[in-house]
């Protein structure tokens, strides 16, 4: 909702005020985020992590621990031959469904979802979805909320995925991919500034533009400029890195070197080559 003077919530589940989360000055001096309970409620996923050698490994039994909890066995989700007919099995909603989604569209369905696991974790509210989300119950806000309620999507606790999903990134940022560093250079293709509207102008090639509460980037400039004809060049913290393209083995966002970041305002530069 550009112009407002809060981001979203008063409240989240990563123990910062969200205005101070969504804000240059959180980018500029990053601290930690824990999500509350993950990581003491899942020790065996971070015990088996530690033993890991390398991000291959921490993936296979990341992948594992996922399969183990949520049931997510390709075979579960297929219907099973009974005679003349078929038996559908319950179908089990999957992170990597979303993130799919996502890859595809952004204002999709999927991709409401994941900005509404944002939305109650981080307390940032979207500020577009297929739409400018101008204020709570405008139309924009009415679609967004009907799609990330969908049953579809949320009858295997899939909150609770994407809280380990973001909370496993962060430790192979942590231990493996990124150590020791506190932010991460990365691009975002764009034609116009009507998703990401411009807060202030801080000269004629930097701004600070406020993203959407989940955003993509990409760690290729080349990538980025097949998206758009400005290119916007960001340092994300790492904190706020919910998924990047090296995570898993097998997802759909490989190929394009994709990242997904939590929003709010960032510092960019502005680059039309």
């Amino acid at each position: 909702m550009p112009g407002r003077s809060s981001f979203g919530h008063s409240t989240n589940l990563v123990g910062l005020p969200t205005d101070l989360l969504a804000s240059c000055a959180y980018n500029d001096h990053p601290v930690p985020l824990r999500i509350s309970g993950v990581r003491e409620m899942n020790r065996s996923l971070f015990e088996m992590l530690s033993q890991a050698p390398d991000l291959a490994d921490a993936g296979i039994a990341f992948a594992s621990y996922m399969m183990a909890m949520f049931g997510l066995d390709p075979e579960q989700q297929e219907p099973v031959h009974e005679g003349r007919g078929y038996a559908p099995k319950r179908y089990r909603s999957s992170f990597l469904r979303l993130i799919k989604g996502w890859g595809y569209d952004s204002n999709s369905p999927e991709g409401a979802v994941m900005k509404g696991w944002v939305e109650s974790r981080f307390g940032i509210l979207p500020t577009f979805h297929k739409q400018i989300i101008g204020r709570v119950s405008d139309q924009g806000w009415i679609t967004y909320v009907e799609e990330k309620m969908s049953s579809r999507f949320h009858n295997n606790s899939i909150y609770t995925q994407l809280d380990l999903v973001y909370e496993f990134c962060q430790w192979a940022l942590a231990t493996m991919v990124a150590p020791g560093e506190t932010h991460v250079t990365l691009y975002r293709g764009v034609n116009d500034f009507d998703e990401h509207p411009i807060v202030a102008r801080l000269d004629k090639r930097t701004a600070v533009v406020r993203l959407n509460n989940l955003a993509s980037f990409t760690s290729d400039r080349d990538i980025a400029d097949c998206f758009g004809d400005i290119i916007l060049t960001a340092q994300v913290p790492t904190t706020k890195i919910t998924f990047f393209n090296t995570l898993l083995a097998g997802h759909p966002l490989k190929g394009e070197g994709e990242y997904l970041v939590i929003g709010g305002d960032y510092r960019v530069t502005a680059s039309y080559f």
